[in-house]
């Protein structure tokens, strides 16, 4: 990182951020009384403007109408000039695209599947995220089970994995968590191949035959799977268990898959210049993209409607906060934050400028308040804030979870201070990337209230007279990783280098 703003030495000023309950560092008494004011006007403001103004209407338009938008497909398109037109009707004048490319583009084709012995049934399966295409006629084969994922394990058995369809038992196989054990997931897909598998299955865990939980198996890079991988419907993988304590047992299933090969995909950017500091900036983002078996309206509909109405309330002030807000709808957070990696990498030069990221990906739940990402100073630096402006909303809470699941994390990586919005995710985790995920789904008041705590706290990172928190150096977010469990499932992944 560059800049002496990301020394970890620097954490001891977080102390000071509490002296005053707006962090307003160095000002006389009036000045601050003043700005104390004045936000409290605005961030009343801007609550009725989000309760009055805005609406689930855009939501609605992008579930229904829009639809299904997994990236790099036409349908994303359609949804990325969507948002660039919902941005433009505001007034914004600096709305753009921000492409990159990515090794392929992918989307899902017809697929069937079924058991051939000992018995004869039709099978509930789809085809994972960015996995080839079966051979024409399909996959057929034995199945074998396995519930060790370790190189050593899978060699072991290499004679009867040679010419058979694997069946993982995840229950076992996860064991230690799914953090440990993606490590060896993402190996094994290459190891499978070259010890001769004929395809994988990976079952799901919710009744009635429901798809969506392994549809984000990937290697974050948007590229293809080495071998077929199919997900089966919970109740046919007990079925499949149960037959195969009675003896061998032959499945069969084919999928074609539509892949584009190098594809340009695009973030959406809306940028609100700062009046005082027009050069640092704040970033409020969701992902845009989504699953395609349902309409992602929670996972992440929500989050990317949030950020329009956040954009809105903001752009009808009649001036401008001290600071630049750039709102980020990103792409292909599903395949692996490839939109926020991207834009990292394209932004490298002034991330020294970005003074926090605030991201939506967790649906529209019961506010709760933010995820710091493990950082004490930003916990104590963001006490003020929550208890004097969200506590009404019932989001004064700071959680000190660290999480990669979302765009927030290329940020974290970066020593950058993350926000992610914590809501009650009960209801979201019931339809996270399922069929169900649907615009009924979504509950109009916690939306309402999901979308004032983003809009208000963003708000107010962009006046505060200084930065929130500091940027941490590269050992410092290492050991937060370390803490968290973090580090060897992002080294895995290709994201970390100690």
């Amino acid at each position: 990182m560059n800049g002496s703003r990301n020394s970890v030495n620097q954490l001891a000023i977080a102390p000071r951020f509490l002296i005053l309950p707006l962090l307003l560092l160095c000002l006389p008494s009036r000045a601050a009384a003043q700005s104390e004011a004045d936000w409290s006007r605005t961030a009343k403001a801007l609550t009725g403007s989000v309760f009055a103004n805005s609406s689930t209407d855009n939501l609605r338009e992008l579930c229904d109408q829009v639809g299904p938008r997994v990236t790099g497909t036409e349908a994303y398109e359609k949804a990325s000039h969507w948002a660039l037109e919902r941005f433009r009707a505001l007034g914004i004048k600096d709305v753009h695209l921000e492409s990159f490319s990515i090794p392929n583009g992918w989307a899902r084709g017809w697929a069937q599947s079924q058991v051939y012995s000992p018995i004869q049934r039709r099978l509930h399966m789809e085809s994972v995220s960015w996995a080839p295409s079966t051979p024409r006629g399909g996959v057929t084969g034995e199945i074998i089970v396995v519930d060790d994922l370790s190189p050593k394990e899978l060699r072991a058995k290499a004679e009867q994995i040679k010419d058979r369809v694997v069946l993982l038992d995840t229950e076992h196989a996860f064991a230690e968590g799914f953090n440990k054990t993606y490590p060896l997931l993402n190996a094994s897909y290459g190891l499978l191949k070259n010890l001769g598998a004929r395809g994988l299955v990976l079952n799901d865990s919710v009744p009635n035959q429901v798809p969506g939980d392994w549809l984000d198996v990937d290697n974050g890079k948007a590229e293809i799977q080495r071998l077929p991988i199919a997900e089966i419907g919970m109740e046919d993988y007990k079925l499949l268990r149960r037959l195969r304590e009675q003896g061998p047992v032959t499945i069969g299933f084919e999928y074609q898959n539509q892949i584009s090969g190098p594809t340009q995909v695009s973030n959406v950017v809306a940028q609100i210049q700062g009046k005082a500091n027009p050069e640092e900036w704040i970033v409020i983002g969701g992902h845009l993209d989504s699953w395609d078996l349902a309409t992602g309206c929670q996972d992440n509909g929500t989050g990317a409607s949030m950020v329009l109405e956040a954009a809105k309330a903001i752009a009808a002030l009649p001036f401008a906060p001290r600071r630049s807000l750039r709102f980020v709808l990103w792409t292909g957070e599903e395949p692996g934050l490839l939109g926020s990696k991207a834009y990292i990498k394209q932004h490298a030069q002034e991330l020294s400028k970005c003074v926090a990221v605030l991201n939506s990906d967790n649906g529209a739940g019961h506010p709760k308040g933010w995820k710091v990402e493990g950082r004490k100073d930003l916990k104590q630096a963001l006490v003020p804030i929550a208890s004097h402006y969200l506590k009404d909303l019932s989001a004064d809470g700071i959680s000190m979870e660290v999480t990669f699941d979302s765009d927030h994390g290329p940020f974290l990586l970066h020593g950058i201070p993350a926000l992610d919005l914590w809501v009650d995710d009960e209801e979201y985790e019931k339809v996270h990337h399922k069929p169900s995920d649907t615009f009924d789904k979504v509950d109009p008041i916690f939306f309402k209230t999901d979308t004032t705590i983003l809009t208000v706290t963003a708000y107010l990172l962009a006046e505060m007279p200084q930065p929130i928190a500091p940027h941490l150096n590269h050992a410092a977010v290492g050991e937060i990783l370390r803490k968290s469990e973090l580090e060897q499932y992002l080294i895995a992944h290709g994201d970390w280098t100690p």
